[in-house]
């Protein structure tokens, strides 16, 4: 099996569900296909700028799956975004083996977190590293997100984990262990924003937004201390702190 990542952007519009579903649902329907098994869906925030044309947020989102047949699965995303892609949106779609993607494509990903591209550049680089881009729906300036998305994945320091394997992470609830919690949604770990690690017998309160970083190449999820309760000793890291950290 190869490690394939799959960037898509710009795939809404005011009145649709946004990257985020569509990526969820692009998994969903990858794995009940036995195209590919999907690992992990990540959230990446690209450059707000008046010169750039988005949605809400202008984030593009990476889908890191195991297959066997890049062809297949070009064809079967290309299908998806034809099909799912709202009107009006400028929907692109980008995939490559995780393994080769070149470190200037991480450097493209990080550029667009700040910078203004330009299609034209995305096709100049994707040529250079035989990598598939294409626009699909209006203007496709998705391209740009598309590209972004696969190289700040690879690069292994941005975004938050959307999906994850094993346990839905919008289902998870109550208190934990963390060994329970890393077995039931395949996260890599789980620590405070200082690195410090939790012991496997820790307990932590789950609320209702657990959205793992991707920090070192790993899946981390991110708690604090937790304040005037025996039940548990740690919890989950507010919304606001793991957007300060992913964005």
């Amino acid at each position: 099996m190869v490690e394939f990542l799959i960037g898509i952007d710009d795939t809404d519009n005011k009145e649709s569900r946004g990257t985020g579903f569509r990526a969820r649902q692009l998994a969903g329907l990858l794995e009940s296909s036995s195209l590919a098994s999907v690992h992990a869906i990540t959230r990446h925030q690209l450059f707000f700028d008046s010169r750039i044309p988005y949605t809400s947020h202008n984030s593009s989102a990476c889908l890191s799956v195991n297959g066997v047949e890049k062809e297949k699965l070009i064809s079967f995303c290309r299908e998806f975004m034809l099909r799912e892609c709202a009107p009006g949106s400028d929907g692109g779609l980008c995939i490559h083996e995780k393994e080769l993607i070149h470190p200037s494509i991480s450097d493209w990903g990080l550029r667009a977190k700040s910078e203004v591209l330009t299609q034209d550049e995305a096709k100049s680089l994707v040529s250079a590293h035989g990598i598939y881009l294409e626009g699909l729906t209006g203007t496709h300036d998705g391209i740009i997100g598309a590209l972004a998305a696969i190289g700040l994945h690879k690069a292994g320091n941005d975004g938050r984990c959307i999906w994850l394997s094993g346990k839905e992470l919008r289902e998870l609830n109550g208190i934990y262990s963390v060994e329970d919690l890393t077995s039931i949604c395949n996260v890599d770990e789980i620590r405070e924003q200082s690195d410090i690690r939790l012991s496997n017998e820790a307990r932590l309160f789950v609320g209702n937004w657990v959205r793992p970083v991707l920090k070192d190449h790993k899946m981390v999820i991110i708690v604090e201390k937790a304040i005037n309760t025996k039940e548990y000793e740690w919890i989950v890291a507010p919304k606001s702190l793991i957007k300060s950290l992913s964005d």
